[in-house]
């Protein structure tokens, strides 16, 4: 496996930060979860906006333009021949001391992995998930922009070992106000009486690219959209729940708090949204050959 590390392509062993640096010490660093299917980088443009996005709210300077960060990403993905993969972009605020003072970084790091990734097993895309809800809450904005996807992933964390520990895969997560926010990596969806609905990003949840795509597919398959506040309640008598994320694409929720979903099985719009979003990938994005 080859890693590109700050300009260059390394051996995965040989892929090594400064114990210093502050992305490892304080979470101080943004990153993206990008997908390539059949030598199509699914949505680059809008990954690497949202990266630089990210980067301007912590003040953190990119040493390279979005051009050549695109670059960079299809080296990585023709380096390894690879496909189909998961890309994670990382910049770090870069090595600097013990304390917390980024103007002590004077060099921000980038890495770029490219590889493989399942998210979930097989059988839950064809059977369904089984989520509950966690006590630990939702990061509010004013602390910690759910817009930025930086590297302090703790929260997250934390809700994803409860959820381990209650022996199912995912967790859901409520904001302050015991409002459904996200789950641990991805958004969350209802559908009722052919209305889709998902939480607002003003209430705290990641505007997520994949969320955005099936927004723009529903009205296709006769599916109003609604962004509005959504309980545990409305999520136990929803006729379909699912979840979005780029690692996860589009994965049918079937249980809630063991409540079951609709008729327990994955939805008729949901399996529809997944073979749309499936033709999607194959159109959408930036093309390379190996």
């Amino acid at each position: 496996m080859k890693i590109y590390l700050n300009g260059k392509l390394v051996k995965k062993q040989d892929a090594k930060i400064s114990v210093f640096d502050h992305g490892l010490l304080y979470g101080d660093g943004v990153f993206e979860g990008i997908r390539s299917y059949g030598c199509l980088v699914f949505k680059l443009k809008e990954h690497i906006d949202r990266l630089y996005c990210s980067a301007q709210a912590i003040c953190l300077k990119m040493p390279i333009t979005k051009e050549a960060m695109t670059k960079a990403i299809i080296t990585t993905l023709k380096a390894n021949k690879l496909s189909d993969a998961y890309i994670r972009v990382v910049v770090t605020r870069g090595e600097g001391d013990l304390g917390l003072d980024p103007r002590k970084c004077k060099s921000p790091s980038i890495f770029i992995i490219a590889d493989k990734i399942v998210l979930y097993p097989k059988e839950f895309y064809q059977k369904g998930l089984s989520i509950v809800t966690v006590p630990t809450v939702r990061n509010i904005p004013e602390a910690l922009n759910p817009q930025i996807k930086s590297l302090n992933y703790l929260n997250n964390i934390l809700a994803k070992i409860e959820a381990i520990n209650f022996n199912v895969e995912e967790a859901l997560m409520l904001n302050k106000d015991g409002l459904v926010a996200e789950c641990t990596g991805d958004n969350v969806f209802m559908l009722k009486n052919h209305t889709l609905i998902t939480p607002p990003t003003a209430m705290g949840v990641l505007a997520g690219i994949t969320r955005q795509s099936v927004l723009d597919l529903s009205p296709k398959l006769g599916l109003k959209t609604e962004e509005q506040l959504i309980t545990r309640y409305d999520l136990f008598n929803a006729d379909e729940v699912f979840l979005t994320g780029t690692a996860a694409e589009i994965i049918p929720v079937v249980s809630i708090d063991r409540r079951i979903i609709g008729r327990g099985k994955p939805g008729k719009f949901t399996l529809n949204l997944i073979k749309e979003f499936r033709k999607v990938t194959k159109i959408q994005g930036a093309r390379y050959a190996l």
